[in-house]
């Protein structure tokens, strides 16, 4: 998949180029930071190295080319490659890069073996009863393949940063469990631990005894096994950890029926072209972004976007691939393909934002970078300080390799990536997406949510609210007839009318001689039950200009209509005025709720729209804000919204800005976090830091709550990775910790981690509840208030 700009690294220049390239041989945090610094080095290079996905994304210029980069990268001692071309294998692999099963049935292979050579020593080593004449002979014939190849990953990479004068988390590794190999052939050929009968007692402290006594295979294999355990779960985990990202790609249709000169073919769906059309019968996956040219149907769009109803859709128009055709038989002609429909961005902005790198993150690798010569000096000082003491070989040298072992900090380097990769794949399955991490730490510090009011906290879309019929009218029959009226006009409160009525009275009347009153309304015959009717609808002058009076109780319902903020549509026929229909942009079903729920994570909220002040007041009582100079601003022009932002930000505010519209780019970039609706224009949404599929406004304090929630195991994470090391070190220089217990609490500190991180899954929107109606207000469900003027005052038709 092709890479996108990231925020945290962009472009030094103009002309620079973007590349991503897949880094093989990493084994830990350091080998991450290492690649990275080689290749910052390089002029006109900003480069991001991400231990858990294992890429790296570069910005280069100047007379660089890929094949330098990835020279650089080999130079260091690892494998560089450009991902495969989007041919070369499905969304999935190209999202990923190759396939880490290879590299994860490598590692339980040598765990299962390791583990079950490993067994009998830590075993004999542990009960002294096992301790049979010759046992330490089985033992070192059990625990060498262990050490030597059960821990060949470790003591490869060792080799290779040790010929570029570096030194990882590996070197740790290998030196520790080397040593301790080593350590226990000299004791068995040139000292005593060789005799016949030799037993030693399993023990937490370190005895100061002859060192030439005692054997360390147990320590030696036990931790290359742990270690290995941690490192295959590790793996596992981040496999599991990237599976939301894989499952977005895989949503898409496989194949596709597709009309080629009048007959349908089944192709696969990667070679459908934009503008072929292609038929999507009851129940399959519409392959690829589109427009309905034949049929009408409802749209299951749940799996992409968690909309638990479905859309009905007609000819005209447009879908999404991966939503499934739940109705009729549909032909769509292809809009998007490949890479830019709207399922291959949603998976870009996902892997985009897995690809970055958080501050917390950036702090953890500048302290892995260092930590390793820092260890080995505090190992070596060890060893000198035990041996200068009196303490002996065998005391001094089991410290020194308690230290080697339980430093390795692998689950620093695993802090970061795991919960970002784990909650930024479970947001783009609850329609949330996150754009980078350093979004994360945006949503800590907000104080202020700027809501932009339409198609925000109203529908976008003028929608029928009341009938209001004169005295002895039936209030069906007026809508009836004047449904039918409007139905034959293209003025949006004329769609709201004509789809209010066919949704309450059924099927409208015909209309004969339609004719439309420029500015006004529209008249024509409508007949009903036998009987023809020449009917007016539109302003209240057009009636009045007929003779068609409203009498006082309809004037009274127009008057209290616009007064907040609404559309009055006078109906009049026979010569006389019959009803009031109330018009306006609903407020969203979902908005009041949305609204709480953004007070209760301690954020201000303030309505932002261009309407007058009277609407935009109607409409922010309607959702619970509390009208005021500070919390609701009305008449502001498109212009000046992000003036409005930047006013609240001089005022020490940290602001939130929600938007839709065009008009609210600019706002939302200088937002300091800006959320964009799903339902809205692109630009937006590329201005955004974060994505709301749904178009429900109760995503936004979903997503603000997921973000805190990913930053708090973030912190977590760091925390624990950091408090081990640095409670472990001192008693394992202190000689209180037996270099086998240290590589297994090492071990067990990277499972931790990424367990910690994989709880982030369980995260539940509050808008998840089936009996909620959340998805009224994303299909444009309506409510009983909410202004939004239409032919307020008498604007034209």
């Amino acid at each position: 998949m092709g890479s996108a700009t990231q925020r945290t690294t962009p472009p030094a220049a103009t002309g620079t180029s973007q590349v991503e390239l897949v880094i093989g041989g990493m084994t830990c945090a350091s080998c991450a930071a290492r690649v990275e610094k080689k290749l910052n080095k390089l002029d006109g290079v900003v480069a991001t190295v991400n231990y858990a996905t294992e890429k790296a994304r570069v910005s280069f210029g100047g007379d660089l080319t890929p094949a330098d980069l990835i020279a650089t990268v080999e130079k260091t001692g690892y494998t560089a490659e450009l991902p495969p071309p989007p041919e070369a294998g499905t969304d999935a692999e190209r999202a990923n890069g190759p396939a880490p099963d290879d590299h994860v049935r490598g590692l339980r292979q040598r765990l299962v073996v390791s583990a079950v050579l490993s067994a009998p020593v830590i075993a004999a080593a542990m009960v002294p009863a096992l301790q049979f004449t010759h046992w330490q002979w089985l033992s070192l014939t059990l625990a060498a393949p262990v050490v030597v190849w059960g821990a060949w990953p470790f003591h490869r990479a060792a080799w290779t940063n040790l010929r570029h004068g570096a030194s990882t988390m590996d070197t740790l590794v290998s030196l520790g469990t080397l040593a301790a190999l080593a350590w226990s052939l000299y004791a068995l050929f040139l000292g005593t631990a060789g005799e016949p009968g030799m037993t030693h007692p399993f023990e937490l402290t370190v005895a100061r005894t002859d060192g030439s006594a005692n054997i360390y295979l147990e320590a030696a294999a036990g931790v290359t096994t742990f270690i290995l355990a941690g490192r295959y779960f590790e793996a596992r985990s981040k496999r599991r950890a990237g599976a939301a990202l894989r499952a977005l790609l895989e949503l898409g249709a496989k194949e596709v029926s597709v009309l080629r000169g009048g007959v349908e073919a089944r192709i696969p769906a990667d070679q459908l072209a934009v503008g072929d059309l292609f038929v999507v019968r009851p129940g399959e996956k519409i392959a690829t972004d589109g427009v309905i040219a034949e049929g009408s149907s409802a749209v299951d769009a749940s799996m992409l976007t968690g909309e638990s109803v479905p859309v009905e859709v007609g000819t005209g128009d447009a879908v999404v691939g991966a939503t499934v055709n739940a109705g009729g038989r549909l032909v769509v002609r292809a809009t998007s393909i490949g890479a830019d429909t709207q399922l291959a961005q949603m998976a870009r902005l996902v892997e985009d934002a897995q690809n970055g790198k958080a501050e917390v993150q950036r702090l953890a690798d500048r302290v892995s970078g260092v930590f390793v010569p820092v260890v080995i000096a505090l190992a070596v000082a060890t060893l000198g300080f035990w041996i200068g003491t009196g303490g002996g070989p065998a005391a001094a040298f089991t410290a020194a390799v308690a230290v080697l072992i339980i430093a390795c900090p692998c689950a620093l380097g695993l802090a970061t990536p795991t919960a970002l990769m784990v909650g930024t794949g479970r947001g783009a399955q609850l329609g949330i997406l996150i754009k980078g991490p350093e979004v994360l730490e945006n949503t800590r510090r907000v104080d202020t949510v700027v809501l932009d009011k339409t198609g925000t906290v109203t529908t976008g879309k003028m929608t029928l609210l009341d009938v209001v019929p004169a005295a002895g009218e039936d209030p069906l029959q007026v809508l009836r007839l004047a449904g039918a009226l409007e139905d034959a006009s293209e003025h949006p409160v004329a769609r709201a009318v004509a789809e209010g009525a066919r949704d309450r009275v059924g099927t409208l009347p015909a209309v004969e001689g339609f004719t439309n009153v420029e500015g006004l309304g529209v008249q024509g015959v409508v007949t009903t039950d036998g009987r023809s009717h020449a009917v007016l609808v539109g302003r209240p002058r057009l009636l009045a200009e007929r003779s068609q009076q409203l009498d006082d109780d309809l004037e009274r319902a127009r008057a209290a209509a616009e007064a907040e903020g609404r559309t009055a549509v006078a109906v009049g026929w026979d010569g006389a005025a019959r009803g009031v229909l109330v018009v306006a942009d609903a407020v969203k079903e979902t908005s009041a709720e949305a609204v709480r729920r953004l007070r209760g994570l301690g954020l201000t909220p303030v309505l932002l729209t261009g309407d007058n002040a009277t609407l935009a007041r109607s409409v922010a009582q309607a959702v619970g804000i509390a009208p005021g100079p500070e919390t609701v601003i009305a008449e502001v022009l498109p212009a000046d919204k992000v003036d409005v932002v930047k006013r609240l930000q001089a005022r020490g505010r940290v602001v939130a800005m929600v938007g839709d519209g065009v008009n609210d780019a600019a706002a939302l970039a200088q937002a300091d976090l800006g959320l964009a609706m799903g339902t809205g224009t692109d630009v937006a949404i590329e201005a955004s830091d974060l994505t709301l599929v749904r178009g429900d406004l109760r995503a936004a304090a979903d997503a603000i709550r997921l973000s805190r929630r990913t930053l708090g195991t973030i912190k977590g994470n760091l925390f624990w990775a950091f408090a081990y090391n640095v409670a472990a070190l001192p008693l394992a220089a202190a000689g209180l910790l037996n270099p086998m217990l240290a590589g297994a609490a090492m071990a067990f500190s990277s499972v931790f981690v990424v367990s910690n991180s994989l709880r982030l899954r369980r995260f539940k929107a509050l808008a998840d509840d089936p009996a909620d109606g959340g998805a009224g207000a994303a299909a444009g469900g309506s409510s009983t208030t909410g202004p939004r003027s239409g032919r307020q005052g008498g604007s034209s038709r």
